[in-house]
């Protein structure tokens, strides 16, 4: 059974673990009902029936759904958090395609206007808030100082900044080239911004445009064959040592050179540079997408942050002066071995992952939270209903959504899935466009709407969602050594987790972008940032060439436009009586 290091473990905050409580393991009867209510909408009548059998099956008294529950109320009796380790093995380290656009993600921040070399490496990011509120001490102990190790089978993960020794450095990379930037004086203090500025400008004056082998394209490959290449790379003691600082290097900071974009499309061009870097030909290789956490700053005002699995803030205060150290990291890759092979078959597959990623950025700006606050409607559940008829106009059906929510208000929690794709939701997106359904019937049926999903998201921040629970007892039938059940096996659980749409909310007050890719080919990825008077909205899908263009991420968004007005009109249409 996977867990996690034991450093992850016991390295929080006493005060924190004190008072945010353990992560309840929700009633087997009530995520089964759940179960069934969400998938009504999404799967057909003859599937919900054998799935219902199942379900009685499962719950019968004695049977193998109370095994596993009392198995995994006994784990949650010893653990601080019963589903954590299994939702990062399972949704993270155990997935074998790469990490980058379909693991990572991050986001773009306020464009920078930098005039010359010298602004793009001494200006400061600015530093975001989450409402005010502390986070959990764990979540720094998981992204500084932390990275992503490639396996055959599974990833691990490695977390150094709670270590004896541990780092005080930062990796740099500019043109494809590593350096490592001791950023502690020898009396514990912070290098202060001029004495950064020094160093990175030095750092950018070593480091020209060469023919060296962009080492960090390796991190954007397929994750058993990373793991072949890494694995020969430290047969090498010197790549061992540069593997090793890069990899406990409390970040990295990757310094990009311009690409070219055109003027209408910066915001798509600025998310893309962050999310993969353009491809091999542009700044894919001036990464290390294994990082917890990368900051990357252009020549051209891009300014963002790419990371691994989780969300951070990060404060500090930079101080006084001393002596500081500046060390190149290099790699020993001889042209004629199966390395440099690799790589050259790597260019080919990022350029093509990152040609087919098809994104879109557009900012609806006919109304905004205001308007919505003063209708009385959910700004994030209205959207989410927009989107539901979107999709229902594009394809004449519903779809299982993903939506995340915290779990942050409980030790280690991580999200937990709302399911914005409801039978009240269902109702009203097939009745909106029906001349025979008044008006007022269908405003009834959106606030119908707009309750369930605020309901099931009260229920996921409760940790009372439906996937965490039967993840974990599904994770569970390997502890008790029982055979899959047939209910996490039938046609009704494939349909209900293979999510045809992927969503998040971003809540910022700024013009900071998200930057997620869609997980898997076939589907799309929704993000949007409500504010007072706009919409910013961006969705993304895998598109390669010959793909259906009616289907793409620019009709998805054009669609999304064209339900928020004809939402609106519909509210106004019902005000005018």
């Amino acid at each position: 059974m996977y867990s996690l290091p034991e450093k992850m473990v016991h390295s929080s905050s006493p005060i924190i673990t004190n008072i945010v409580p353990s992560l309840p393991v929700p009633p087997l009867k009530q995520t089964c009902e759940l179960y069934l209510s969400f998938l009504e909408p999404i799967v057909e009548a003859e599937e919900l029936k054998q799935t219902e059998i199942l379900v009685e099956e499962f719950l019968k008294a004695g049977g193998v759904g109370e095994r596993l529950q009392r198995g995994l109320e006994r784990k949650a009796s010893n653990t601080e958090n019963w589903l954590t380790d299994d939702y990062v093995k399972f949704e993270y380290l155990d997935r074998r395609k790469p990490v980058v656009v379909y693991s990572n993600h991050g986001m773009v921040l306020p464009h920078m206007n930098f005039r010359n070399k010298q602004e793009q490496i001494s200006d400061t990011l600015p530093v975001e808030y989450m409402g005010g509120k502390p986070l959990c001490m764990k979540q720094y102990d998981r992204v500084l100082s932390s990275c992503r190790i490639p396996g055959p089978k599974t990833d691990t993960l490695v977390f150094h900044a709670k270590t004896s020794n541990a780092p005080k450095h930062i990796s740099v990379v500019h043109n494809c080239q590593f350096f490592v930037l001791d950023v502690y004086n020898s009396d514990g203090t912070l290098l202060t911004v001029d004495q950064l500025y020094v160093q990175l400008e030095r750092i950018c004056k070593a480091s020209p445009q060469t023919t060296t082998e962009p080492v960090g394209i390796l991190t954007t490959q397929n994750r058993d064959v990373w793991s072949r290449t890494y694995s020969s790379l430290i047969q090498d003691e010197t790549n061992k040592e540069s593997l090793s600082a890069i990899e406990r290097s409390i970040f990295t900071v990757c310094l990009d050179r311009a690409t070219p974009q055109e003027p209408d499309e910066m915001r798509s061009s600025a998310i893309l540079q962050i999310l993969h870097g353009g491809g091999s030909q542009c700044n894919s290789g001036n990464r290390w997408f294994d990082k917890g956490l990368q900051f990357v700053i252009g020549e051209d005002g891009t300014c963002g942050y790419n990371k691994l699995l989780t969300i951070i803030i990060i404060t500090s205060t930079l101080q006084t002066n001393s002596k500081y150290v500046l060390t190149i990291v290099h790699f020993n890759l001889p042209v004629h071995t199966y390395r440099h092979r690799d790589m050259l078959i790597n260019f080919s597959l990022l350029h093509r992952m990152a040609r087919d990623l098809n994104l879109r950025v557009t900012v609806f700006e006919h109304f905004g939270k205001n308007y919505l606050k003063a209708h009385k409607m959910s700004p994030d559940a209205f959207v989410q209903m927009a989107l539901q008829l979107a999709y229902y106009r594009m394809y004449q059906q519903c779809c299982s959504t993903f939506e995340p929510a915290s779990l942050r208000m409980f030790k280690l929690g991580r999200v937990a899935g709302i399911h914005s794709t409801s039978k009240a939701s269902a109702t009203f997106v097939k009745a909106f466009d029906d001349p025979n359904i008044k008006n007022s019937v269908k405003v009834d049926l959106l606030d119908k709407a707009i309750k369930a999903h605020k309901w099931y998201t009260h229920m996921a921040v409760n940790g009372q969602a439906i996937e965490g629970h039967l993840l974990g007892l599904r994770m569970q039938t390997g502890e008790e050594n029982i055979s899959m059940p047939e209910l996490f096996t039938d046609s009704s659980f494939t349909k209900a987790f293979n999510y045809q749409i992927s969503t998040s909310q971003v809540i910022s007050k700024s013009s900071s972008l998200p930057c997620v890719g869609p997980e898997t080919p076939d589907i799309y990825d929704v993000c949007y940032s409500v504010l007072s008077d706009r919409i910013s909205l961006i969705v993304s899908r895998f598109e390669p060439p010959n793909t259906c263009k009616v289907k793409n991420a620019e009709c998805l968004i054009e669609a999304m436009v064209d339900a928020l007005l004809d939402m609106r009109t519909m509210l106004e249409l019902q005000e005018a009586v």
